[in-house]
């Protein structure tokens, strides 16, 4: 198997904000009645349940089932809730946290979809992805393929699902008291190329089409175009705007009359339904009524609900299957149960477990990595993951700065800092200075820009911003 059908299949399978958009109250016209959506995620939690392994490992190795961490959360199923044969000890959560905290996850030969992955499903999950571990930090993982030679992209950009999966999980996977991580100037670079890759028909593709008018005029795929419009609503871009309507206008156009299944690349099937419908459940469009209702009075959810088996409760991939699909499962359980690509996790019933977890501090001695921005004013955004040990439990931006000068991914971040030690005011970030009003500033998880200095606490996990300006 491809990364890239790696990442399309869930191990990405087929991820507003980039939480769940819950249809929690449907129009009269909608066909699939509260009820019915109601015992088809009953069922279908009961089904994702039954491929928990006796470990209570959803994940490792080939492929995962991970991803039904996503569909838990927008079902309202908690992950550390989550055990096998009651076994606490074992749940969901904490193993798969314990996955993502061994060197040797994902692989020898890490792509950067393999973190995106990791991202949106531990968030759903309730584990805090910058804080995995005292040495994981899935942020700084996504943030170490940023693409110098063309700002925007992450990974190879010919692999174009690698971009459109970093604005879902670096968007999405919000902290735990709600707030973006990344600053605006990183997400108004994601979007950028997100548009310049809608093809002519309104949709997208798993490749780079950007400069290449016969890849613009190509026929575009449903499950990345579901995936690109979530991308593009959880960056900000309001459902609105034309390139959104454009691509509602596309998966109209390829919505059966009889069915309510979209006429796919790869044929009528319930994983591409699912990603079309978890991009309008992100982008707030509901997929019940208006161009999502045919003439026949079908949609999409009913689709999905139909390939549905009850009691068991697993979806089958194709309408002439069988049996149902693992993948199958955890696209259509997220998409009828009102997700987008993540969702915050649920309040657990586990007596005494939090709904979030995460590492707290540094530790001492341990090799991490931070993820840090670097904005000139001018247009020249840098971006990078850089590694450091940390000699206590906190650091400080000075610290992180000058480990970047040589410890940078991609280089280049940080090339110098004035002044160079001490813990004063910072003056200049690769040779620029401040000049009357416009001074360096440093934003830390999202939060609000203030004056930044040498000496400013910086914690385990932390998104670090600087910019220069007013």
């Amino acid at each position: 198997m491809s990364r890239t059908a790696a990442l399309r299949r869930p191990v990405l399978t087929a991820a507003a904000a980039l939480g769940a958009f819950a249809l929690t109250t449907l129009p009269a016209a909608a066909t699939a009645t509260p009820a019915q959506i109601a015992t088809s995620k009953t069922n279908g939690v009961s089904y994702l349940k039954s491929l928990q392994a006796a470990d209570g490992s959803y994940a490792g190795s080939g492929l995962s089932n991970e991803w039904a961490f996503s569909a838990f959360a927008a079902a309202g199923t908690a992950a550390v809730d989550v055990t096998p044969a009651g076994d606490t000890t074992k749940n969901a959560r904490t193993v798969y946290r314990n996955l993502l905290s061994t060197s040797g996850w994902p692989s020898a030969s890490p792509v950067v979809t393999d973190y995106e992955r990791a991202t949106l499903n531990a968030y759903a999950a309730g584990i805090d992805p910058a804080r995995v571990s005292a040495s994981r930090n899935l942020v700084a993982d996504i943030y170490g393929y940023w693409q110098t030679s063309e700002p925007g992209y992450f990974g190879p950009s010919a692999n174009f699902n690698g971009t459109v999966f970093a604005a879902l999980a670096l968007n999405g996977a919000k902290t735990p008291s709600g707030q973006v991580r990344v600053p605006q100037t990183l997400r108004d670079a994601i979007v950028t190329r997100l548009r310049a890759n809608q093809h002519n028909d309104g949709g997208w593709n798993f490749s780079k089409a950007e400069g290449n008018p016969s890849q613009l005029a190509a026929a575009s795929d449903i499950d990345m175009t579901g995936a690109a419009m979530a991308a593009l609503c959880v960056s900000g871009v309001p459902n609105t705007d034309t390139d959104i309507v454009q691509a509602k206008a596309f998966l109209k156009s390829k919505l059966v009359a009889s069915s309510g299944a979209f006429n796919a690349m790869f044929g009528v099937n319930t994983d591409s339904n699912g990603w079309a419908v978890s991009g309008l459940n992100a982008c707030g469009i509901n997929p019940q009524t208006g161009d999502f209702l045919t003439s026949m009075g079908k949609t999409p959810v009913d689709f999905l609900i139909a390939q549905q088996f009850n009691p068991g409760g697993g979806f089958k991939y194709l309408p002439s299957d069988t049996s149902p699909s693992a993948y199958a499962s955890i696209d259509g359980l997220r998409a009828v149960a009102g997700g987008g690509f993540t969702a915050a996790p649920p309040a657990p019933v586990t007596s005494g477990a939090p709904q979030w977890v995460g590492q707290s501090s540094f530790t001492s001695g341990t090799a991490t990595k931070l993820a840090l921005t670097v904005d000139d004013g001018a247009g020249s955004l840098k971006v990078c993951s850089v590694s450091l040990t940390p000699t206590g439990t906190t650091t400080t931006l000075g610290a992180v700065l000058d480990a970047a000068l040589s410890a940078a991914t991609p280089s280049g971040c940080v090339t110098s800092v004035t002044p160079a030690s001490g813990t004063g005011t910072i003056t200049a970030i690769n040779g620029k200075a401040g000049s009357g009003s416009s001074t360096w500033k440093v934003s830390v998880d999202g939060s609000a820009f203030t004056s930044a200095a040498r000496g400013t606490a910086v914690g385990v996990g932390d998104t670090i911003a600087v910019r220069w300006g007013a």
